[in-house]
């Protein structure tokens, strides 16, 4: 039960500065209200800033699709466990084989690729096994990567917006003649600004999730690995 709840736990544990963002903007006064929320305004965010909401999205679904899918559960199914321990319990290890060729996931690749040299040496065997368990964890790094490459892409993103915003701002101050009337200026530095904050705003969170699921990958890894490691450990010293 406690394995279910995690995902939504650390889903949470992201979300919730937002939420806290937004239970305090409920309670500011009327006048420090509008000044916050402009903050969070679209208008003056400009193209970088509508592409990164698009990559706030992008990651929103990253992040939920990773913590459902890399979950021990799902790359080990426990009833998958016990069936392939009760096949090489009674050494019927052509079943094995084709149950794993039908079922296709973590687990099942690792031990199908060990079996696969059934009738080599076990140092043979467990070097098929161990060249497809590094695969498998390489291909879950891969999947989370993603997140990674968001995270540092976001604050350049609001950096190349906060530049472009100061082009706008000193190129008002050179169509003015010097003397810009600051409603001129207002638009150019407001886009630094919200550029700024939401590249940041997405880089912090999708950085921390990342951190979570790298942490989780490893763990998962861990576990199967050491079971797969168990199950082929009756091959060592046959021949």
């Amino acid at each position: 039960m406690l394995s279910t709840q995690v995902p939504f736990v650390r889903l949470i544990a992201v979300a919730a500065p937002l939420l806290l963002a937004g239970s305090a903007l409920a309670q500011e006064p009327t006048e420090q209200r509008s000044a916050i929320a402009d903050v969070f305004a679209y208008e003056n965010a400009g193209l970088v800033g509508y592409l990164i909401i698009v990559l706030s999205i992008v990651a929103l679904a990253l992040i939920i699709e990773n913590m459902m899918s890399i979950k021990r559960e799902k790359l080990a199914p426990p009833d998958l466990i016990d069936e392939l321990e009760a096949l090489f319990d009674g050494q019927q290890f052509q079943d094995a084989v084709e149950l794993c060729e039908q079922d296709k996931n973590y687990l099942t690749n690792v031990v199908g690729a060990g079996l696969s040299k059934l009738g080599h040496s076990f140092e043979t065997m467990q070097t098929s096994l161990r060249e497809m368990q590094t695969e498998e964890s390489v291909k879950l790094f891969q999947k989370i990567g993603w997140l990674s490459l968001i995270s540092a892409i976001a604050p350049m993103m609001g950096l190349f917006g906060t530049v472009t915003g100061m082009f706008v701002t000193f190129g008002n101050i050179a169509a003015s003649g010097g003397s810009p009337n600051p409603a001129q200026l207002a638009g150019g530095i407001k886009m630094a600004l919200i550029t700024t904050i939401f590249g940041l705003t997405v880089a912090i969170p999708v950085g921390v999730a990342f951190y979570a699921l790298r942490n989780r990958v490893i763990k998962t890894s861990t576990e199967i690995n050491a079971i797969t490691e168990d199950l082929f450990e009756r091959f060592r010293g046959k021949s």
